[in-house]
């Protein structure tokens, strides 16, 4: 057997670049590649490593280690799950601050290669600096945090370990069904130990997408499930954009009428503009999505978890609704006492169709569809529009999404993750093509939306990214727009400026209890009114930056940042209390039962009514 010499290290770059991956017919690099955060711990090893292949996978240099997993996160998402990027830093505190992002690409089924830096396996120097000890276990590092958040987690202690190591990860990242972060934990001493490793280790692999067919059995029951129904709704996820079914969902929804809503995962996998597109649905969802979602007999999940913000924390569904999980994972089919349907998205919708006949829902559901949607855009419209003259609030948050709307482009992505901006974004905005409305809300991470906004401008630099965030975010994680700058990845930031974590008053008072610790003005322990300089702070990091008084201006400046050479940073005001008060659902935040707060006790026994609306069986 042919054998090539190399440190455990440079095998594991070697390998990184041979994978390949077949899209639409093009073989490319499945590792775009490695965000690298060098410390002790990776960077004599796997840093010298890489700067030998520095010609072949990129290196990207990043400022925050939990920045550079998001960014890694969203180009993945944004490559519908196609490509993948690797993140590695030192251990200790650079590993563990990726933590955070390694649990977004596990919530969110999206491919991530993690190479976190990790103790001597030679045990030598123990404890070496940085290492967290456990005092009845020599075996548990730092990095043992990641084992809940990797749906493969190996440490490699040995330089021949890397071989079955490195190619179980690269089966769960190309796998449809068990797709998530793979975390290799590398011994530091060991990165640097050489081996005789198998040539063909090193042999091109081109990975393509697998596309499971539904078992027969399943499929006829499902199929009976949905001829048996007459006022059926169809739900999409995220699962059809990372399957390409798309046009096949819209395809099926036209020629049938059955009215659809999509999940934040799964906005922009409808076409805005077809008569059946009933926009999001359930706790942030329309009027028209959720007037048929509630009247709904059947439903028909197609790629979603259907989490509680889709469902409404279970009371949006009527009890008697029968549900149809499609889904790659048999994990995700089978909940909630569903029919599963355990197959590829645009597989199993293609052979349902056909299993359907002449089938379609009873005569006036469809029609109903029809006015609930058009009395939904009507409505919304209202929310969306320019400020009048006469207005004497700021802006809300659904007007700045209109005047982003306005300047935009049916190529453009909207980019979010966190704060009261999602619920908006998923009533309001209407995505131009697929991949539109890239939102991180499985695990609604704040901090997420700049970092991912430039993984998403990598994974398609021809669209122009409009990232929405508000100041809470912007504050917990703004580093990578230097990083955005530095690699000349422009991006188009609005800022909105509401003074606080406004989306949490909201639902504070909501739940009874008294405005605290969430907008400025009501934090305990403020000495003094922070006045942040959001432009001078964005220009420090090497962005473009202003700050406008009104919508008005908001559009005009996205024109000037569209024909801008980087990264503009746009500020606006915003009313913290306004929010679009049609469409939505209740969602289940547990109230207490005992208050001194007469709204706690009036808010506690609202929500023992709700609660009584939820699902069982679930």
């Amino acid at each position: 057997m042919s054998t090539i010499r190399l440190t455990m290290a440079q095998a594991l770059v070697r390998a990184m670049a041979a994978q390949k991956t077949e899209i639409d017919g093009e073989i490319v690099p499945y590792f775009a590649g490695v965000w690298a955060i060098f410390g002790h711990g990776n960077v004599a090893g796997l840093g010298e490593a890489l700067h030998g292949m520095r010609d072949t996978i990129p290196t990207l240099r990043a400022h925050n280690e939990q920045g550079m997993v998001h960014a890694a996160t969203a180009f993945a998402k944004a490559s519908r799950r196609r490509r993948a990027m690797a993140a590695t830093s030192s251990i200790g505190p650079g590993a563990l601050n990726m933590v955070t992002g390694a649990a977004v690409a596990h919530v969110n089924r999206l491919p991530l290669l993690l190479l976190p830096a990790d103790v001597f396996a030679n045990r030598m120097p123990d404890p070496v600096l940085q290492q967290v000890e456990d005092f009845g276990d020599g075996t548990v590092t730092a990095n043992d945090a990641f084992r809940p958040f990797s749906r493969y987690f190996d440490r490699i202690t040995r330089p021949e370990q890397l071989v079955p190591a490195f190619l179980r990860a690269m089966a769960v990242l190309t796998d449809p069904a068990e797709c998530g972060p793979a975390t290799l934990s590398l011994c530091q001493d060991v990165q640097a130990e050489a081996f005789d490793y198998p040539a063909h280790f090193f042999d091109e692999r081109v990975h393509r997408q697998r596309r499971p067919h539904p078992d027969p059995i399943e499929l006829e029951q499902a199929a009976a499930a949905i001829r048996a129904s007459r006022r059926p709704m169809l739900i999409a996820g995220g699962g059809v954009l990372y399957s390409g079914a798309e046009a096949a969902l819209s395809a099926f929804c036209e020629s049938r009428g059955v009215p659809a809503g999509e999940t934040q995962a799964g906005k922009s996998a409808l076409a805005s503009a077809g008569s059946m597109a009933m926009g999001g649905v359930g706790v942030s969802g329309t009027a028209a999505a959720n007037a048929m979602a509630s009247d709904c007999d059947l439903v028909i999940a197609v790629g979603t978890r259907l989490q509680d913000f889709t469902t409404g924390s279970w009371a949006l569904f009527g009890p008697a609704a029968t549900i149809v999980s499609i889904n790659v994972q048999p994990f995700d089919a089978g909940k909630h006492a569903a029919i599963p349907l355990v197959a590829d998205a645009r597989a199993a919708l293609g052979l349902l169709d056909a299993a359907l006949g002449d089938w379609r829902p009873e005569p006036g559901w469809t029609s109903k569809a029809e006015a609930a949607r058009g009395a939904w855009l009507q409505e919304a419209g209202r929310y969306t529009a320019a400020p009048g003259a006469n207005q004497a609030t700021l802006p809300s948050d659904a007007q700045v999404i209109g005047a982003v709307q306005r300047a935009a482009l049916p190529s453009d992505v909207v980019v979010c993750a966190a704060g009261g901006l999602p619920a908006e974004l998923q009533k309001h905005w209407q995505p131009g093509r697929p991949g539109g409305y890239h939102m991180e809300y499985g695990f609604s991470c704040m901090g997420y939306e700049l970092a991912g906004a430039l993984g998403v401008k990598m994974a398609d630099p021809s669209r122009e990214v409009i990232v929405m965030v508000g100041d809470g975010s912007y504050l917990m994680l703004n580093s990578e727009i230097a990083t955005s700058v530095m690699l000349g990845q422009r991006l188009i930031v609005v800022l909105l400026d509401n003074h606080g974590y406004g989306c949490i008053n909201r639902l504070q008072q909501a739940c009874g209890g008294a405005p605290f610790n969430n907008l400025w003005q009501d934090s305990q322990a403020m000495a003094a009114f922070p006045e942040i300089d959001f432009v001078s702070h964005a220009r420090g990091l090497g962005a473009l930056a202003e700050k406008v008084s009104d919508v008005a201006g908001l559009q005009a400046a996205i024109g000037r940042a569209r024909a801008a050479s980087r990264t503009s940073v746009i500020l606006i005001d915003t009313d913290p209390m306004a929010i679009t008060d049609i469409g939505g659902h209740w969602w289940d935040v547990a109230v207490p039962e005992v208050s001194g707060r007469e709204a706690v006790i009036s808010a506690r026994a609202d929500y023992v009514v709700a609660r009584a609306r939820q699902r069982l069986g679930n």
